[in-house]
């Protein structure tokens, strides 16, 4: 998993999240911070759905911890989700992207990308 974050300059003040390799073990801790999540973007080259999740923890593990969004991505598609009111995350950003929507899901994809952006 290869996760980069980029700090976005004024007027955005945002860090914009890429994980070229999401799987079935959460990247924790993303943003080094808390912020508010405005946008999620997953690019499923797969032949099935994924779906990704965000837990507002700093520590997570994919398949115990309860998300606080699951988002849907189809298989072969591009799916974007824009919050204009943004959601607060209070204490950090977690995430995962498994093949399963339960919440004990930990199959990894393959050929998926993530992105989101965050304050």
């Amino acid at each position: 998993m290869a996760v980069t974050v980029t700090n976005q300059s004024n007027p955005l003040a945002s860090k914009l999240v890429k994980d070229d390799a999401p799987g079935g073990t959460a990247a924790t801790n993303t943003t080094g911070a808390p912020g508010t999540l405005y946008m999620i973007e997953i690019t499923n080259g797969a032949a099935y759905s994924v779906y990704f999740k965000l837990a507002d923890s700093t520590t997570a593990k994919a398949g115990t911890t309860a998300a606080d969004i699951v988002v849907e991505c189809a298989a072969s598609s591009t799916r974007s989700y824009v919050i204009p009111g943004g959601v607060v995350f209070a204490t950090g950003f977690s995430h995962w992207c498994v093949r399963e929507a339960a919440e004990a899901g930990t199959t990894s994809p393959a050929g998926v990308t993530v992105l989101y952006v965050t304050s």
